[in-house]
Formats: structure tokens, sequence, C-alpha cells
């Protein structure tokens, strides 16, 4: 099994938690919206944060979990598209030590730090 295989097992792996967290998210954020349309949430409860702070927190991580999973999918389409692992910007190998920190990096670190800067 080569690198690449591995990379591209591993990367399944990630899309596969990833989907599975998002559809555990979209359930949660379901089951609050049952609540709040029931009108039961108490914005003063002194027990718990309330039904609307919750349901931020819910929607931000869910937000991220697609991210990653979008991610994780251009990862797989470079892995198929044999440029996993090159730089989007300038065309050079990423580091592998960048790319086990991050697996989806599609930028090496020079550009990367370029782009934060705009």
């Amino acid at each position: 099994m080569t690198d690449l295989e591995d990379v591209e097992r591993m990367l399944r792996e990630r899309l596969a938690q990833a989907k599975a967290r998002e559809s555990g998210l979209a359930d949660a954020l379901a089951e609050l919206g049952a609540i709040r349309d029931a009108n039961t949430d108490d914005e003063h409860d002194p027990d718990g944060a309330p039904v609307s702070g919750e349901w931020s927190r819910l929607a931000g991580i869910r937000y991220d979990t697609q991210a990653d999973i979008a991610a994780t999918e251009a990862a797989l389409a470079r892995v198929a598209d044999g440029s996993y692992g090159m730089c989007a910007s300038c065309g050079r190998p990423i580091a592998p030590a960048r790319l086990e920190a991050r697996p989806t990096a599609e930028l090496c670190i020079a550009c990367a730090e370029r782009a934060s800067r705009r």
C-alpha cells in the first residue's frame, strides 16, 4: 500500500466521521427547533442555557463540521486527480509535516501565511 492510499483511507474515515457528526448535529438542531416552536424556552431559567444559546452553539459547530466535510471532499478530489500535496497557489510540494497536521491543506506554509496577511 502506498502512502497516498493511506492518505485516501484516512481522508475517507475522516469524511465518514464528519458526516455522522453533521447528521447528529442536524438532529439536535431539529429537536431544539421543536422545543423553540413549543414556546417552552425560558430565557431566564437559572438551571441552564436558554434554547437560543444552545441553538447558536450547535449551529456554529455544524457550520464548522460542514466546512470540514467540504475541505475533506476537496482533498479527496486532489488525491484522485494527482494534485494532493501540491500547493494550489505556487505549485510547490506542501511539507509532509503540514499535511500530517492538516491533511486537507491546499496551501504550503509560505502561501498560507501570505494569504492570511491579505
